[in-house]
């Protein structure tokens, strides 16, 4: 996969489509099944009124489908997401763990904002998925609230996303506690602090230091109210000399972040650099643009707002 043009295929969830996998639900008993082992299989239950339990509903999913070639999972709304936490749904896919042997990719809270808006997910402690899935190449969370990750080593996982309108700081220093010897692909959606979103860049410097992520290709550190104090901290970090793409997108970044950018160490090496939703006024945007003009680099500027806008605000929030 093009890590540079990954965001396009993260959104084929919405287009049906789920790790290069068509998307699927359960049928009604007598309508013909998709093959296991080529379908993302979908897994949720109505958020309002739902007609089974979530748990009614994986235990017909276990009976139903051969689950032992499953490589692909979608956990969407267990019921009332804003009022009950993920626990469920971990607990028993952690509990029936041994009979997903092929699963590789796990998207877990995906509901979209008619079921549930992000930031009233409640969420739970994500660290037994990693840890009864060890040859789980893809997690993905959406969802911050009451969201916990615990430092671990995952040998297998490659891509690690949490989209979040408030990312807990202990989540990010979950994250750069924990070994990932193979994770090419890191984004997290930072927030704003009125949805719980207190991460700081120091919470961030285990992952800027890159000493436990020797083979990551791309780095989003994204949706930010703090954006152009992180632009300040990537201009310097370690990490960025190995990273092919790079997102700052998403957030507040105006002209000092942009400047840090500008003044600290060379992205020219960057294949992507992923700026689109920022403040940048209209100089700063020209002196972008020219600083890698015929350096190969592909740079998104795209849905400027208005730099005088008083209240700056992040694209994703409650």
């Amino acid at each position: 996969m093009d890590y540079s043009e990954f965001n396009d295929e993260v959104d084929g969830l919405y287009r049906g489509e789920y790790a290069g996998l068509p998307i699927a639900r359960l049928r009604p008993p007598d309508a013909p099944m998709p093959a296991a082992d080529r379908t993302a299989w979908r897994i949720s239950v109505n958020v309002y009124n739902p007609k089974e339990t979530f748990e009614e509903h994986f235990a017909r999913f276990l009976d139903t489908v051969d689950v032992g070639v499953v490589k692909a999972i979608i956990i969407g709304g267990w019921g009332e997401a804003y009022q009950e936490d993920s626990g469920v749904p971990v607990r028993l896919l952690v509990e029936n763990a041994a009979r997903f042997p092929a699963l590789r990719s796990l998207f877990f809270g995906a509901m979209p904002q008619e079921e549930c808006e992000i930031s009233w997910i409640r969420q739970s402690d994500v660290t037994p998925l990693l840890e009864a899935f060890p040859l789980l190449e893809r997690f993905e969370v959406r969802g911050g609230s009451e969201l916990e990750l615990r430092p671990i080593r995952h040998e297998s996982l490659k891509i690690l996303r949490f989209e979040t309108g408030g990312l807990p700081a202990a989540v990010a220093r979950g994250v750069g506690d924990s070994d990932f010897p193979a994770l090419e692909y890191l984004e997290l959606w930072l927030g704003t602090e009125d949805y719980g979103g207190d991460t700081t860049v120091e919470a961030l410097e285990p992952i800027l230091s890159g000493e436990r992520l020797p083979t990551l290709k791309h780095l989003g550190l994204q949706d930010s109210e703090i954006q152009d104090e992180i632009a300040s901290a990537v201009a310097s970090a370690p990490v960025v000399a190995r990273l092919e793409s790079l997102s700052l997108s998403m957030g507040v970044l105006g002209d000092e972040g942009a400047e840090a950018l500008l003044s600290g160490q060379p992205l020219t090496h960057l294949e992507r650099l992923d700026l689109h939703h920022h403040f940048l006024t209209d100089p700063m945007i020209e002196r972008v643009e020219t600083a890698f003009a015929g350096s190969g680099v592909r740079l998104d500027l795209s849905d400027r707002q208005d730099p005088d806008e008083g209240d700056r605000y992040v694209a994703v929030a409650e």
